[in-house]
């Protein structure tokens, strides 16, 4: 990879130019578009010593999202780049349409942050750790990503710890990986909002 002279800090939620390539040096970008309603729709997250290339995510409309303060660098891409960076986002485009046809909205959320911390956290025989302050994590970026509400992001992050499956960890918080069998069985049950 050959950097450029373009180097860009950005506040969370700032829009980033998807015309050009970038590597993030630190923080988190989200590739987002909209349905005709004014639905968003997550395609994909990004972090620190990733590459994102635009072009290739072939969605209209695309938008390319700070998720928290973020640095990045202009990059023109290698071949082997360019492969690598379709790979993954095909693997999490499939995670992310999987992860939207879960239910109920808890077990949904509850794997989000599943897979989210085992991209960007710590992973342990306990479960992942994970910084929502670091990330941006709101509950607003969280339902947008999920595809649910803002309340139910919140009743559900309530009731994870309530009832434990969500401890604090330093600064970080540890979701329990245990929590995901119980989470589903009040699905198939009804029991789970």
């Amino acid at each position: 990879m050959t950097a450029r002279d373009l180097h860009l800090s950005l506040q969370a939620g700032a829009a980033v130019p998807s015309n050009l390539n970038w590597r993030i040096e630190d923080g988190y970008l989200r590739v987002a578009s909209w349905s005709d309603c004014g639905e968003a729709c997550t395609f994909g997250l990004w972090g620190p010593g990733e590459l994102v290339i635009p072009s290739l995510i072939t969605v209209t409309p695309l938008q390319l999202l700070a998720l928290s303060a973020t640095r990045i660098e202009e990059r023109n891409p290698s071949p082997e780049e360019r492969e690598t960076f379709l790979l993954d986002q095909c693997l999490q485009t499939s995670t992310l349409l999987r992860l939207s046809r879960t239910r109920p909205a808890e077990s949904r959320l509850f794997q989000l942050l599943l897979w989210i911390g085992e991209r960007f956290g710590r992973v342990s025989s306990r479960g992942v750790s994970l910084s929502f302050e670091d990330m941006n994590l709101t509950h607003r970026q969280l339902a947008e990503i999920s595809g649910l509400t803002r309340v139910t992001v919140t009743k559900a992050l309530s009731h994870f710890r309530q009832e434990g499956y969500l401890l604090k960890d330093g600064a970080d918080e540890l979701l329990l990986r245990e929590a995901l069998p119980q989470l589903q069985r009040q699905g198939k049950g009804g029991a789970a909002p």
